[in-house]
């Protein structure tokens, strides 16, 4: 066990400058110990409210969440470099997720009556399972937080946060939120904690449920050790959606939708469009649209309002997607718009279109955290089904028709994702299941199944 006996301090940094943020010091090993056992204690009185009590904090929390708008989105602006507008848009997201919770929580974890083969009568509850551990990344520090921890508390369960070291102050806010809403100390706990820590929170026997949300290899090695701890795991992972425009596309409609699909949050999110399957009989329409649009979104200071586009996240993930962009056209891309990394502060990077896309090339193969849209040209809507389902990843992806029947038709019975959008870009619905397959992961969350991701679902019969 790698130990911290010692502090040593988290820098975050403000990648619209490059600046430092904030120092933060990372907890010893029994600090962590320490706070685990606080959740736990607290967790067992929590699980015997009631599920409409439970429902009422929830409730607290999103107006929590309200009342602390504007810190919370100006901090994760700073530490991330989301524009202001779409930090607060962020805020209104997580508040709505309270919201939808606390009115379905109590149903969806009502107890069930059902019939027996033999005529008597069982039950089906819902139990709290404990303390469950989240392990969250930086590209919607809010929101990824809000998603897991508002479900399982919901659910009678204790929550553990491990948030990505660069948005550590987004992090320690929220836990602050969680307890002026009211909510029982401890039971909602933050840990500044390195990965080796991590590993042990895992191990803790106080420790019943992980999930994570991050990349698949993050995935594969958390899912790993979950599994070697016989624990419930939920993973939420990467993904290069495909975006789909057959022959009967509004073009514009499609060019407006990809743009933003693709640029939103600086391109840096899980569910972005990132893939765009355009047929021949429209691709030099699109084509030429859609990279006239992108060479056109504004970049700059996240803090300005007309600004559309801000800064990579960290400079050493702005490395790594340029030298994606770089190996591409290695490989045969063509860089259409962007491609360059800027001069200046600040870890800017262009909207980047890349064509003669094809497989063998990163801009084919893998997924860009990033404002780097790859085109790719398809025979037909047969073969652009083909090339979007071409792929190790199964988050989301979309189609763009004007006949919405058929569309929705090939994206039930044909699209090999989690979730499909049709004639938009997607992002979270808190009514609807968030989550994919494939290389992307596995589990639910949002919709109701979120609540039931982490409850232990018994079986109560009598003779």
């Amino acid at each position: 066990m790698s130990k911290v006996e010692k502090k040593e301090r988290i820098e975050t940094i403000n990648p619209t400058t490059g600046k430092s943020l904030d120092h933060y010091e990372y907890m010893t090993d029994e600090e962590v110990k320490v706070a685990i056992s606080k959740c736990h204690e607290a967790f067992k009185k929590w699980k015997e409210v009631s599920p409409e009590d439970r429902s009422n904090m929830i409730k607290a929390i999103g107006k929590a969440l309200t009342n602390a708008k504007e810190e919370l989105a100006q901090l994760m602006t700073d530490e991330m470099g989301k524009t202001l507008v779409q930090s607060r848009q962020e805020v209104d997201l997580c508040t709505a997720i309270c919201q939808y919770t606390a009115e379905i929580g109590p149903k969806e974890l009502k107890t069930e009556d059902r019939e027996l083969l033999n005529g008597n009568m069982g039950r089906v509850s819902y139990a709290a399972i404990g303390v469950v551990y989240g392990i969250q990344p930086w590209n919607y520090p809010s929101y990824q937080v809000v998603r897991y921890s508002v479900a399982s508390l919901m659910a009678g369960n204790g929550v553990l946060l491990k948030h990505a070291s660069n948005v550590t102050g987004s992090g320690q806010l929220l836990k602050r939120i969680y307890r002026e809403a009211g909510l029982p100390e401890g039971l909602f706990t933050t840990l500044v904690i390195s990965h080796d820590q991590s590993d042990e929170v895992i191990k803790n026997k106080l420790v019943r449920g992980v999930t994570l949300t991050g990349s698949p290899d993050a995935g594969r090695n958390i899912g790993q050790k979950a599994t070697a701890a016989l624990k419930k795991s939920v993973l939420e992972l990467g993904s290069n959606d495909a975006y789909l425009v057959f022959e009967d596309a509004d073009i514009e409609v499609a060019v407006k939708a990809c743009v933003m699909g693709r640029i939103y949050n600086n391109g840096e999110t899980c569910i972005a469009a990132k893939r765009f399957v355009v047929v021949e009989k429209v691709y030099d329409e699109f084509r030429d649209k859609f990279v006239k649009a992108m060479s056109e979104v504004k970049m700059g200071d996240p803090n300005d309002e007309g600004t559309e586009l801000g800064p990579v996240a960290r400079k050493d993930l702005r490395d790594d997607l340029h030298e994606q962009v770089v190996k591409s056209v290695e490989k045969g891309a063509k860089i259409a718009c962007g491609g360059e990394i800027p001069d200046g502060e600040g870890f800017f990077y262009p909207a980047t279109v890349l064509e003669n896309v094809q497989p063998g090339q990163p801009a084919y193969e893998d997924e860009f955290f990033g404002p780097v849209a790859s085109l790719i040209k398809a025979r037909d809507n047969e073969d652009a089904m083909h090339i979007a389902n071409d792929s190790r990843f199964g988050l989301g992806g979309g189609i763009f028709s004007k006949d919405e029947d058929a569309a929705i038709e090939m994206a039930e019975k044909h699209f090999d994702t989690g979730m499909v959008f049709i004639n938009s870009f997607g992002l979270a619905e808190p009514s609807m299941p968030f989550g994919g397959v494939k290389d992307s992961g596995y589990g639910r969350e949002h919709g109701g199944f979120g609540l039931k991701e982490f409850v232990n679902v018994k079986s109560v019969m009598k003779r």
